[in-house]
Order: structure tokens, then sequence, then C-alpha cells
């Protein structure tokens, strides 16, 4: 059986330290749970380790979290879409917004809810994703910060997301100037810059973020430990927080390059391994084990052995198959290979509906752990400022 194991000690060791990070900047953040799709017990983990302020972009995992998380502060990060505006307003306590007719929408809708929604308006650095142009950020403000239903607490900016582009310092600058600008000119508070994510990090540690920056939204840095910018893992955080283990179901010698003329005729690219090493000789032979994970089931190349000696060698739909040595490595049917996985594989495992999901050590077992040590605490964000 082929499953995604979640150990929530790694979690909380990830929490604690990004945590340690924010509190010396002087910021609060959100932790983003869109990769966990919903999934119950990971949800139930980050309540144990009090976390009370978390963002997706899923309503139905909203409401997901509302019903472990009573109480939490809850981000909708994907710009509202006019037709869920009711939905949104219930579910969201904040949102990410760059559209003046959605939040019009929004502030009719928080009214007849006898509710205050509070709004990050989102400002376009150059990733070409969401957000308004700084050039008409004034008449922009100018349209909404009176709308009695809708409070703005600040703006915020994506980097990264989109077309790769790395944050840098003077792009942060730029907006703790849009702040200044807009306090002066309509002499009113914007408390917040929600312009951190797990790609500004690597500057944060390098003490290149402005202190102006004082909202973070975190996710892959807590599930995976990416560093988005340098590769590999950021200083201080594990990786091995998420295991893909996949069920083996041939193990065989065979020759390492196939056979005959080939094409291009297989769906799926299997240009997978990016191997210098990679054999050539048609003649050489060695073990090859499938295993049974395809395409169907999660972006394969985004997984990544964790045996070092082990390398993909290619995925149809439903099976991988790797090369692995010269010996079978003490293999067995029905035995699993480990993978790490990146955020794009995580995804679509926790999203799809072939993989099982677990907490590994039990989620009982790490409560009662818990009872005698000290919890982390991710606090609401809007209660502090």
């Amino acid at each position: 059986m082929n499953r995604i194991t979640i150990n929530p000690e790694v979690l909380r060791h990830n929490i604690e330290v990004i945590d340690g990070w924010m509190t010396k900047h002087g910021a609060n953040w959100t932790l983003v749970t869109k990769v966990l799709c919903g999934h119950s017990d990971t949800l139930h983990v980050l309540q144990k380790l009090g976390v009370r302020s978390m963002g997706d972009s899923r309503i139905d995992n909203l409401q997901a979290i509302e019903r472990i998380v009573p109480n939490f502060e809850s981000w909708y990060l994907r710009l509202p879409h006019l037709s869920a505006v009711p939905q949104i307003v219930a579910a969201a306590d904040v949102s990410l917004n760059s559209e003046i007719e959605i939040i019009k929408a929004i502030n009719k809708e928080a009214g007849r809810q006898n509710k205050l929604h509070r709004i990050i308006v989102m400002i376009e650095l150059g990733d070409l994703r969401e957000g308004i142009l700084p050039g008409s950020l004034v008449g922009f403000y100018k349209q909404i910060f009176e709308l009695p239903h809708v409070e703005v607490l600040g703006i915020g900016a994506n980097i990264g997301c989109l077309a790769g582009a790395v944050p840098n310092k003077d792009q942060l600058m730029q907006l703790a100037l849009y702040r200044e600008l807009l306090e002066l000119k309509f002499e009113r508070k914007l408390p917040m810059i929600s312009a951190g994510s797990s790609s500004v990090l690597p500057l944060l540690l390098e003490e290149q973020v402005p202190k102006a920056i004082n909202h973070f939204r975190i996710g892959e840095a807590v599930f995976l430990g990416t560093d988005l910018i340098n590769a590999g893992t950021l200083p201080g955080l594990r990786d091995d927080a998420i295991t893909l283990e996949a069920e083996i179901i041939e193990i065989k010698e065979k020759n390492l390059v196939p056979m005959g003329d080939t094409s291009l005729i297989t769906p799926f690219d299997n240009d997978l391994t990016n191997d210098e090493n990679a054999e050539t000789n048609p003649y050489r032979r060695g073990y090859r084990v499938i295993v049974a994970i395809g395409q169907l089931d999660t972006d394969v190349a985004g997984l990544t052995p964790r045996h070092p000696g082990f390398r993909i060698a290619g995925a149809s739909s439903d099976v991988t198959v790797l090369n692995i040595g010269e010996d079978d490595a003490g293999l067995k049917i029905g035995g699993t290979i480990s993978f790490g996985v990146n955020y794009s594989a995580l995804l679509r495992l926790m999203s799809g509906k072939y993989t099982e999901q677990v907490i590994e050590p039990p989620l009982a077992k790490f409560a009662e752990k818990l009872k005698d040590t000290e919890q982390v605490k991710i606090p609401p964000v809007v209660e502090t400022l």
C-alpha cells in the first residue's frame, strides 16, 4: 500500500524554528495549510501545537479547519471570486484583494452578515501574478478605505509564486514606502505589510528584510523545509516531515537502456533524473524496481528517493521505475521505497484519493508527549496588532 507519512515532531521543530525567526524580526505570521487539503489528522496536530492563524485557498479547507481548530484566525489566500463572496465572508476573517468591484461586493455581503471583513490590498511587484500596479494605489485605496464593513489591514505582495521572480530588499522597501504614502495621504494607519513567504526567508536570515515587513504567510518551509532561492534546506529546518512510501510490485535484473528505436510516443516526460551519469551502454544490466505510484497520483518529477543510490528511470500514469544498482539491495515484493517530495508532488498526493495519509508517530502518542513539554504558540495576527 502506498502512503504519505507526516511526522508531527518534525513539523513541531520547523514551526518552532520559524516562529523564532519571526519573533526576532518582530513579525507575525500565518501558517499556510493549502498543501494539507483539509487533512484532519494534521490539522489536529497543528491544533495541539497551538496554531491559531492559518491560511488556505479553498473554502472547504477553511471550513475543515474551523471544525478542528475553533476560533482560529482564517486567511483566504486566493483572490476572492465574485460568485463565492458570501461563502468567503462567512469562512474567512481576512482576504487578499486586488479588484475594487469584488471589495465592494465583500463590503455589501459583510454588512448583510453583520461582520467586519479585513483585507490586504495586493500590489504587483514583478512576479506578474495578483496585485494592482503601484501607480494606481492611491486612487484604489481612496475608493475602499471608507467602506463600513471592510477594514484595510494593510498592503501586501506575492513574489516568486508564478514567474519565479527572486525577492529582493529593494522590492520590500518599496512596499514600506507605499504604506508611508497612504498613511500620509489619508491620515490613517495601516498596521500590516504582508509580503513575507517561504521565498523571502533566505533574505530574512541574511537580515535583508526591512522591519516594516511585519507579516509572513509561510507554508512550504514548515512542511518541507525548502530553501526556495538557494535550493536545499533552510538552515535549522528539517526536510523529513513528509515521506512517500511506495509499494514494490516488481524487482528484476534488466538492461538499463531501452533496446531498439525510441520516440516521443509516451504521454509523459520521462527525463526525470537530471542525472549526468545516466547509463548509455545498451548492454549494461542492473536491477530495476517498479513501484505502484505514477503520474496519476503525483508529480513524479518532484520525487527524490531517500536512498542515495537509487535513481528514477521513468514513470507512466500508474507506475514509477527505478534503477537501484548492481544487486537487489535486499528489497522484497510488497516492501516499500521511500521518497522525499517537493511541493508540487505533495500537493497532488494530498489532493488525490489514491494514497493513504497517516501521522507517524500516531496523533495520540504525539499528544501525550506534548503534555510534558512547552507548546509553541502561533496566535491570531489581528489580535496582536
